[in-house]
C-alpha cells in the first residue's frame, strides 16, 4: 500500500471517530457556521499533509448546462403538479436574518465539502476502497449535522429522518463523489446549492407530501448521474457534442416523466394509487409486498359483492373483498372478508372512507417498503 493512502486512511479514521463523538457525545456541530469552521480547518490540514492537487477537468460547462436544463425541466413538471394537489408556502429565508444565518453559511459550507471531496479523491486515485471511505466520511458529516437538529423519540421520528434525511444524504453524496471524479467540485456546488436552498428561496413549492417528497429527493440525484454518465460514455465512443446535446432534449423529459409517472401512482393525489400490501389476508391472490392499483375515480353505488376494494379504517388502508352489500334508504353500508379469513370483518365500511376499487397488482415490488414500516413499527 502507498504511504499517501495510509496517511489518507488514518485521515478518514480520526475524522470519522471525532464524527461519531460529535453525534453522540460532544454535539457541537449542528450550527452550519461550526461546520464551516471545522472543513475549513481540514482543507488546512489536509494541505498541510497532502498538498492540493489543482482540477484538470474537462466537460466542466457542458455538465453544467446540462443540469441546468434537468433542472428547468424537472422545475416546470414539478409546478405543474403542483397545479393539480395544490401548494404551501415555504419558510421565507429571503431576508438579512435568513441570508447570514442559513443561506451564506449553507452555500460556504457545500463550497468548502466540495473542495475537500475532490481534493480527497485525487488522492485516492484509482482505489476503490479509498473512495467509498471518502464517501462514508462525508456522509457521516452531514448525518452529525442533521442529528443535532433532529429529534428521534418515537419510531415515526425515525422513519421519516431515514425517508426525508438519510436516504437522500446518502444519493447525493454518491452522486457527488462520481461527479467530483468525472467533472470537479463545481458541479457538485452548483447542484447541491439548488437542490437545498430552493424550498426557502422560492416563496411556494407544489404540497406533495412527505413520502413523494422523499422520493424526488433520492431519484433526482441519480437523473444527475445518468446525464452525466450518459454523456462521457458518449464522449469516450467520440460521438460528436452536438449530437450529445441534441439526445439530452429527449432523454431529460423521459427521465422527468418516469419520476413524475411514478409519483402519480404513489401519492395518492389522482386517479390511480399504488398500495403496497402489508400483510396475508388476501392471499393466494394478493400476497405480502405485492402493489395493488387502486382505481379512485369509482361511485360506491356501482360497486358489487366480490369487487375487491382499499378503504381506511383506523387510520390503515385495507384491501378486501367485497361480500355484502346492505342498502337502508339513500344509506350503503358495506361489508367485507380477507379471502385468507374465516370471518367476515366486524365492523361497517361506510362510502366515505372507500378509496377506491382494485384493478390490477404488480407483484413483489412493495416488499421494501412492507419491510421498512415493520421495522420501526415493531
Amino acid at each position: 500500500m502507498k504511504k499517501s493512502y495510509k496517511k489518507l486512511i488514518i485521515f478518514d479514521i480520526i475524522i470519522a471517530i471525532f464524527l461519531l463523538l460529535n453525534s453522540f457525545i460532544l454535539n457541537i456541530l449542528g450550527n452550519y457556521y461550526y461546520i464551516d469552521i471545522l472543513l475549513l480547518l481540514l482543507l488546512i490540514i489536509f494541505k498541510f499533509v497532502f498538498g492540493f492537487e489543482k482540477g484538470n477537468k474537462r466537460y466542466t460547462k457542458d455538465i453544467i448546462s446540462n443540469i441546468l436544463i434537468i433542472y428547468l425541466i424537472s422545475f416546470i413538471i414539478y409546478y405543474i403538479f403542483g397545479i393539480f394537489i395544490g401548494f404551501v408556502k415555504t419558510t421565507n429565508y429571503i431576508n438579512l436574518e435568513g441570508i447570514f444565518k442559513f443561506i451564506l453559511p449553507y452555500v460556504v459550507m457545500i463550497i468548502l465539502r466540495e473542495y475537500l471531496r475532490e481534493q480527497m479523491l485525487n488522492k485516492t486515485e484509482e482505489s476503490k476502497l479509498l473512495t467509498i471511505a471518502s464517501c462514508i466520511l462525508l456522509i457521516l458529516l452531514e448525518l452529525t449535522n442533521r442529528l443535532a437538529n433532529s429529534s428521534l423519540t418515537t419510531n415515526y421520528d425515525k422513519f421519516i429522518f431515514i425517508a426525508l434525511t438519510v436516504l437522500p444524504i446518502i444519493s447525493n453524496n454518491v452522486v457527488s463523489t462520481y461527479l467530483a471524479k468525472k467533472v470537479g467540485y463545481k458541479v457538485n456546488v452548483f447542484w447541491l446549492s439548488v437542490a437545498g436552498l430552493y424550498g426557502v428561496v422560492l416563496p411556494f413549492v407544489p404540497d406533495v407530501g412527505q413520502y413523494i417528497e422523499s422520493l424526488i429527493m433520492f431519484i433526482f440525484p441519480f437523473i444527475l448521474l445518468f446525464n452525466v454518465y450518459s454523456f462521457y460514455n458518449k464522449r469516450d465512443k467520440n460521438i460528436p457534442i452536438s449530437y450529445i446535446k441534441t439526445r439530452r432534449y429527449f432523454e431529460i423529459p423521459l427521465i422527468a416523466i418516469f419520476v413524475f409517472t411514478l409519483a402519480y401512482f404513489v401519492s395518492g393525489y389522482f386517479r390511480h394509487y399504488a398500495i403496497a400490501i402489508s400483510s396475508g389476508s388476501m392471499t393466494p391472490l394478493i400476497g405480502v409486498g405485492d402493489v395493488v392499483i387502486v382505481d379512485q375515480d369509482i361511485d360506491y353505488k356501482n360497486l358489487e359483492v366480490g369487487d375487491i376494494i382499499a378503504y381506511r379504517y383506523n387510520n390503515i388502508i385495507i384491501v378486501h373483498r367485497l361480500c355484502d352489500i346492505v342498502v337502508s334508504g339513500n344509506e350503503y353500508f358495506f361489508y367485507t372478508k380477507g379471502d385468507a379469513n374465516t370471518d367476515v370483518d366486524n365492523y361497517i365500511i361506510y362510502p366515505n372512507t372507500i378509496i377506491g376499487k382494485v384493478t390490477s397488482k404488480v407483484p413483489y415490488i412493495g416488499s421494501p417498503t412492507v419491510w421498512i414500516n415493520k421495522l420501526f413499527n415493531k
